[in-house]
């Protein structure tokens, strides 16, 4: 099997960057990171020279709705997928989950199916599905449908945990949720999500004990931090396991209040999330949404109404806004966006980092760091 070499440029691993160095990729995978001088990145079989460039590890997005025009729910198959995942990888995606917003049971089955057909064909960047609703809270439905909505019960199990191939988040309103359902997705490997709950923060943490792993979009669509009654937001805050998807674009959520979130709690529980729509890819200035139509402005999305429906945010521009916005180190911000997501899907082991043994998704970006070429197990993705 021929060894690809990147030399001549910053590497950026677990430990932060390292100069002087190459790493070696042999098949999809990273075979070892060596000096510049090594024999073995000086005999390799393709070589790519960094030019001083930066080398990064590629961006995992669990929450992508749509992009490159197409929006997951209107075209749940594997070419529509396809044109998803193709239109992130441009902007550093190497890894992500199609998500569904509330809808229809039969879409519902009808994406997982195309989901799992995606990952069996090969189709470059899936792990697996992101079903955010319908199971949420009509007080904090956003953007959703809910006409759409229903409470999750042991009747939903099956379907919600028939993914053959890759993973499954779902999202949920807690409050709304049965122990007993959370106890057997839990059971069956799905990662359940808080979002779209009014959930007391009590209630938050019973379904903690239940199994929820993360919150989805951290302070949009849940019930908020108040002085008497702490809400999703204010559970969330108060411990320090939990993960957190957060979309950094000054239009969901004020930067101070990222702010003061990335203060009260570990970092590494933070993860960028894009909430992706159609337009990511495209110069779209506007889509349809279940019979709606939203209009973009300046990467906002919004409805007739004025209601935030996602965004036309990449994770490149996300990773650059935390930097930008939040004052994080880069380090902080390109580990929330490739580390931090493996760790909560359970790929800690084989993503989201530059390291031997893991996956060789990575990407080239210049020192703004704005992504020049994107690699998916070890072959180079033309966009």
């Amino acid at each position: 099997m021929s060894i690809t070499a990147f030399s001549n440029g910053p590497i950026f691993t677990s430990e932060g960057f390292v100069r002087d160095a190459a790493l070696l990729a042999e098949g999809d995978h990273i075979s070892a990171i060596v000096g510049a001088d090594d024999a073995r990145a000086r005999s390799a079989a393709n070589v790519v020279d960094l030019r001083g460039r930066l080398l990064l590890p590629g961006f995992i997005d669990v929450q992508v709705n749509g992009g490159g025009g197409v929006l997951f729910n209107d075209l749940p198959t594997i070419e529509g997928i396809r044109t998803i995942a193709r239109a992130h990888a441009r902007f550093g995606t190497t890894g992500f989950l199609p998500t569904l917003i509330s809808d229809d049971l039969a879409v519902v089955a009808t994406a997982i199916a195309a989901v799992d057909a995606a990952i069996a064909a090969g189709v470059p960047g899936v792990l697996g599905i992101h079903i955010e609703g319908p199971y949420l809270n009509e007080r904090r439905k956003g953007v959703h449908n809910a006409a759409h909505f229903l409470e999750l019960g042991r009747e939903a199990v099956a379907l919600l945990s028939s993914l053959r191939r890759g993973i499954t988040l779902v999202t949920l309103a807690p409050e709304l949720s049965k122990p007993e359902a959370l106890d057997q997705l839990c059971a069956a490997g799905v990662i359940l999500s808080a979002g779209h709950t009014n959930a007391t923060a009590t209630e938050i943490e019973t379904a903690r004990r239940h199994g929820l792993r993360g919150f989805t979009h951290l302070f949009n669509a849940m019930s908020q931090l108040t002085p008497r009654e702490p809400g999703a937001v204010g559970a969330a805050l108060a411990e320090d396991e939990s993960y957190c998807g957060m979309i950094v674009d000054g239009h969901h959520v004020d930067p101070r209040v990222l702010m003061v979130a990335l203060r009260a709690r570990r970092r590494d529980r933070f993860m960028l999330v894009t909430d992706a729509m159609p337009p990511v890819g495209t110069d779209a200035r506007s889509f349809q949404l279940q019979g709606r139509t939203i209009s973009v402005a300046e990467g906002v999305c919004v409805d007739e109404q004025g209601t935030l429906a996602g965004t036309a945010l990449d994770m490149g521009l996300a990773v650059r806004n935390a930097i930008a916005m939040l004052g994080l180190p880069a380090s902080d911000a390109l580990r929330m966006a490739s580390e931090y997501p493996a760790r909560f899907l359970g790929l800690a082991t084989s993503h989201g980092r530059l390291a031997p043994g893991c996956r060789a998704d990575l990407l080239i970006a210049d020192e703004a760091y704005n992504v020049q070429q994107t690699w998916i197990g070890g072959r180079r993705i033309d966009a």
